[in-house]
């Protein structure tokens, strides 16, 4: 889909040196794990058979793809790196490079569905950017997110040893620019008129932080377990990731 206006935009990628050694690879989050541990497959989960979808940053469109293709649904995807909206258009997307809040109210819409997967921590205004969505939103939709948990376990064992180290992807992402716990997901949401309906945690198994001792002394099979069990019984502290889906307040 190109609208009126699209062209290549400056995205969080060009802001990142000075954090990490080279710049980040535009295409790193593609090919994410559908595992239902997984932040996109509890967000396949969470997304009714047949929906319309607004993928907002839907990168390479790994994820736009299987909704679609596994629940028959109509998606629609927004991205602004060139690149990335290069690559999602080859898995036969419809894919806008405009920024969200630029796009006319009658442009396009509603959708039953407006996923941002990995995108809200990446913004300086993330209030603003779903105030912006709210107006493409069919009545009795839902938005669902995923968002780095800042409170997982590896991020505080670093802070304690007095490091806050920026990488390439992850929780530590070197273009976040916002970090959330569950408390603040809760208030992003509330503050654009939206409550939290359903609040998932996913397990991270892939991350790099998994590579660490003692976790990297395990066999793999072994350290899955341990993790998704940590996930279980203590989320805030071993979830990677918070899932959520929020629908409007009434």
């Amino acid at each position: 889909m190109n609208l009126p206006g699209d062209a290549a935009a400056e995205t969080p990628d060009s802001k990142a040196g000075g954090f990490i050694e080279t710049a980040p690879d535009p295409l790193r989050y593609g090919h994410q794990n559908p595992a239902p541990f997984e932040c996109d497959g509890l967000a396949l989960s969470m997304i009714p058979r047949g929906s319309r979808v607004l993928d907002v940053g839907c990168g390479i469109g790994d994820l736009s793809a299987r909704v679609r293709d596994s629940l028959g649904a109509t998606v629609v995807g927004v991205e602004l790196d060139a690149a990335r909206a290069v690559e999602a258009r080859k898995r036969g997307l419809e894919v806008t490079e405009r920024d969200l809040a630029d796009i006319p109210d009658n442009a396009f819409g509603p959708f039953d569905v407006i996923l941002y997967m990995d995108v809200l921590e990446h913004l300086s205004d993330p209030a603003a950017q779903l105030r912006a969505a709210r107006r493409f939103l069919a009545p009795g939709g839902s938005i669902i997110a995923s968002i780095p948990n800042i409170a997982h376990w590896s991020v505080r064992m670093d802070l304690v040893r007095g490091r806050f180290d920026y990488e390439e992807y992850g929780i530590m992402d070197a273009t976040h620019l916002r970090w959330f716990t569950a408390r603040t997901v809760q208030s992003l949401f509330a503050a654009i008129g939206a409550r939290v309906v359903e609040h998932h945690y996913s397990a991270g198994a892939h991350f790099r932080f998994y590579g660490r001792r003692p976790w990297s002394w395990l066999p793999a099979g072994v350290r899955r377990n341990v993790v998704l069990a940590g996930v279980r019984h203590a989320p805030r502290l071993f979830g990677a990731q918070h899932v959520v889906r929020a629908v409007l307040a009434t």
